[in-house]
């Protein structure tokens, strides 16, 4: 496999003066990443200030609702509520040794801002949050909790006014800034080295849940159902799993209102090979290679591209990618709440709808979703709906 691809996915798509910054990352992560140093750093961080490991959690009314043994991987459960945390620590840590003193980043339904925004705080590091103007209205409440963790927040008006323009805002940005700001890029997509970088700090989620399913069941979970926007949490809740061919791998993307012709979040279904933000990848394009809007009542999902280990394992066969629309993934979110008291982000609920409507082929199967965030950031888009 050629560095920085999956498959004939990834790479580095991007302007000269970007390439000094990320050959600097490549580095480090060479350098430091792997050192027993950092990893016993970054493994007391994730103990002391995250809450891990994130507890795996039987839904009993559920699985009796569904005749489906539903299991839960508890990522909203973690500080600052998403897996997000995860990713961002890792940065943060990388960056300080690297001697830089600002996190940059972009953010979507707002998790990633307010992770990024917490690590900077205990790293003692000035935080820049990139954000669609859109979204910044839909996700009010994440934006002030960025802003009293100490977060300089920056709209982004350009285009729809989401994540895909807040990364391009924010890239820009680090163009003017690299020598002291380390990009803290929240997904698992974007040039390499970001989509490995992510992938493994986020490979925690799956190297817990595949023990302690082993430690519940004596045995693996039929099949691991994650959302997949950028792919970050989907691609930590696969990777230890995928040497285990067993067990299916089922990403859930967003398929919006769900009719025809509709505005979607779901390029590995719907989309076309392309280069986006420093990666080849599936995208949502023209037959020209204009970016297409995006949609999802999930405003993580909302991202008209994937990262390119996803469009990797889908090409190989050994990840399936499918799609759940707006109103399934309410459907969840609400059942989720009623029958089991846990209110999920609006994200999760697209894993979780997967099992629920799927549940007649489904019967007496184990299935771990992974819940990557709680929903109370949610709250206003689902007023008035369930």
């Amino acid at each position: 496999m050629k560095k920085g691809y999956f498959g004939d996915f990834g790479g580095q798509f991007v302007p000269e003066l970007l390439m000094p910054p990320l050959i600097e990352l490549e580095r480090a992560m060479d350098e430091i990443l792997y050192t027993e140093d950092f990893q016993n750093d970054f493994k007391r961080l994730l103990k002391d200030n995250v809450g891990r490991p994130s507890a795996l959690t039987p839904c009993p009314n559920l699985s009796k609702d569904t005749g489906v043994n539903i299991w839960l991987k508890r990522e909203d459960l973690n500080h600052s509520g998403a897996h997000k945390i995860n990713n961002t620590l890792g940065q943060a840590l990388l960056a300080r040794k690297m001697g830089k003193k600002v996190l940059l980043t972009e953010t979507g339904a707002g998790m990633n801002g307010v992770a990024v925004a917490t690590a900077a705080a205990m790293m003692d590091m000035k935080c820049l949050v990139y954000m669609g103007a859109k979204d910044v209205e839909r996700q009010e409440p994440n934006v002030r909790r960025m802003e009293v963790l100490g977060a300089e927040i920056i709209p982004v008006e350009s285009g729809t006014r989401t994540l895909k323009d807040a990364i391009n805002a924010a890239l820009r940005r680090w163009i003017a800034t690299q020598s002291d700001t380390h990009y803290c890029f929240g997904t698992a997509a974007g040039p390499h080295p970001f989509p490995l970088l992510v992938r493994e700090l986020q490979a925690v989620i799956s190297e817990e849940a595949r023990q302690q399913f082993l430690d519940r069941t004596g045995r693996l979970p039929d099949a691991v159902s994650a959302c997949v926007g950028g792919g970050s949490n989907a691609i930590g809740a696969f990777h230890h799993f995928v040497p285990d061919e067993s067990v299916r791998l089922v990403g859930v993307e967003a398929a919006g209102s769900g009719e025809e012709g509709c505005h979607n979040s779901a390029p590995l279904n719907l989309g076309t090979e392309g280069v986006l933000h420093g990666m080849r990848t599936r995208l949502l394009q023209t037959d020209e290679g204009q970016i297409l809007p995006s949609h999802s009542i999930a405003p993580g999902l909302d991202y008209p591209g994937v990262g390119p280990e996803h469009a990797g394992l889908q090409q190989s066969g050994r990840a399936e990618y499918v799609t759940i629309n707006d109103s399934q993934a309410l459907n969840a979110f609400k059942l989720l709440a009623r029958r089991e008291g846990i209110i999920p982000a609006l994200e999760s609920s697209h894993a979780l709808a997967w099992a629920l409507e799927n549940a007649d082929d489904l019967q007496g199967q184990h299935i771990l979703v992974n819940l990557s965030g709680r929903g109370d950031k949610d709250m206003g888009i689902v007023a008035g709906l369930i």
